[in-house]
């Protein structure tokens, strides 16, 4: 369970842990320590004698031990135990007995830095009946057992009493999250269908692909067995989408996309000052322009360095953005968000860089009030293919690069009119800055 549980009584530790991880594949653990074959296709994850292989990040108290066969959460202590290894779509198997009001959580597709019920997802574990009765506060639906932490409700009714080991498996399937308890499916969700705007700002991890998997401990007993995973390896195809997302590139043509207006109609204030006959002729020239310098090159978007700007022929409001693309060394783009600018992308690798790109891509450039730079480095080395997921609620951004997010709940400022908010809707546009640049799977989910 989160450390805020509730809002209103005092908060208590979340310590957080990563970890290396020692895969021991084929055998699991019997109570009295002798080994058994577990599942096809799954590889136990724990030895059932040392903690090798896992880390305590953020100990408290006693932290976590291993006796009997078990891995058990020290009373008083606790921590967050990580793999090192990441997952992406799998099947976590373990069992797990608790005591009389004991709380824990686990971790999937969580960083190893930061809270992993924000950062990533925490699933609860959580004694009910000591919830019933008022441990915690009045809890809220998402809180109890199983449930996708403050997110999505799981069914309560289907855990084991006090001191009895309960079999729980949690299937991750891409946005489709899974929890059996007890041969009970207690929670079966799609993560698309989270639309809220504040569970988005508050729990950026939901839209993370992959991460670690852990426990997470706070201050209370109880004991772990048994556990094991299967990967569930993901087929993706170009310039195809997942589940619930439009491809906005086809990887065949121009389709569905338009060149930018010439300045100063490139602003968009001056673009909606423009009559239907100036617009008309303004997009002529744009068009002709993108279709002399943006080409399709093997299933990607191919821009040659010497025209403008790429444009969705469609304007959007609130979405989520996934972009690949790739550079040549020292060069310089960006992604317009409501035809605004933007989510820059430069090159911090070769050597001397261009002034400020040492600190990466995926930050707010032109934000001046509010944070413009990411929050790490995440580039891969020029001429691999990166990627951006971007999340954009509101006036408020949270951007993803190669899987590590770089800008969290950020406000994104209006760059043509900085005494108001952003535009709410408005065109995606794939910035020219000079540079040869290459785009693909570009696809875009919309939310309310």
């Amino acid at each position: 369970m989160n450390k805020h549980l509730f809002d209103s009584l005092s908060h208590f530790g979340r310590p957080r842990t990563s970890g290396l991880l020692t895969l021991v594949a084929g055998f699991g653990l019997l109570t009295n320590g002798a080994t058994a074959q577990v599942e096809p296709g799954f590889t136990s994850l724990f030895d059932g004698r040392t903690l090798n292989g896992w880390k305590l990040i953020g100990k408290t108290g006693e932290g976590y031990g291993v006796k009997d066969g078990v891995i058990y959460c020290a009373r008083g202590g606790g921590g967050n135990l990580l793999t090192e290894k990441e997952y992406s779509d799998f099947i976590l198997r373990f069992e797990f007995k608790l005591e009389d009001g004991s709380n824990n959580g686990v971790g999937i597709r969580a960083p190893l830095e930061g809270d992993a019920a924000y950062m990533g997802m925490e699933l609860q574990i959580l004694e009910e009946g000591a919830a019933d009765r008022g441990k915690w506060g009045k809890l809220r639906p998402a809180q109890y057992h199983g449930s996708i932490y403050d997110v999505i409700p799981a069914k309560k009714g289907a855990l084991k009493p006090p001191g009895e080991w309960n079999s729980q498996e949690i299937s991750a399937l891409g946005r489709r999250i899974k929890v059996v308890l007890n041969g009970t499916t207690i929670l079966d969700a799609d993560l698309n269908q989270v639309t809220d705007a504040a569970v988005i700002r508050k729990h950026p991890g939901l839209f993370r692909d992959r991460g670690h998997l852990g426990f997470l401990g706070h201050n209370d007993y109880l004991e772990f067995r048994n556990i094991r995973v299967k990967e569930l390896p993901r087929q993706e195809q170009d310039n195809t989408p997942p589940d619930g997302f439009t491809a906005l590139f086809n990887g065949k043509d121009l389709t569905g996309w338009k060149g930018l207006l010439k300045g100063p109609n490139d602003n968009p204030i001056k673009r909606a000052a423009l009559t239907p006959e100036q617009l008309a002729a303004a997009q002529q020239e744009a068009d002709d322009n993108m279709r002399a310098h943006w080409k399709v090159e093997n299933g990607a978007l191919a821009f040659d360095g010497k025209g403008r700007s790429l444009c969705t022929a469609k304007d959007y409001a609130n979405f989520e953005l996934l972009v690949d693309w790739k550079l040549t060394p020292r060069g310089d783009s960006g992604i317009y968000l409501r035809g605004s600018p933007q989510v820059q992308i430069w090159d911090p690798h070769t050597q001397p860089t261009k002034a400020g790109s040492e600190v990466g891509s995926g930050g707010f450039y032109n934000n001046q009030k509010h944070p413009s730079k990411p929050l790490k480095v995440a580039d891969k080395p020029i001429g691999e293919w990166n990627q951006f997921r971007i999340l954009m609620v509101g006036e408020r951004v949270h951007v993803f690069l190669n899987g590590e997010l770089v800008t969290n709940d950020t406000v994104m400022e209006n760059y043509w009119d900085r005494a108001q908010p952003i535009f709410p809707t408005g065109q995606i546009e794939l910035q020219s800055h000079g540079d040869a640049l290459w785009f693909k799977n570009i696809y875009l989910r919309e939310l309310p």
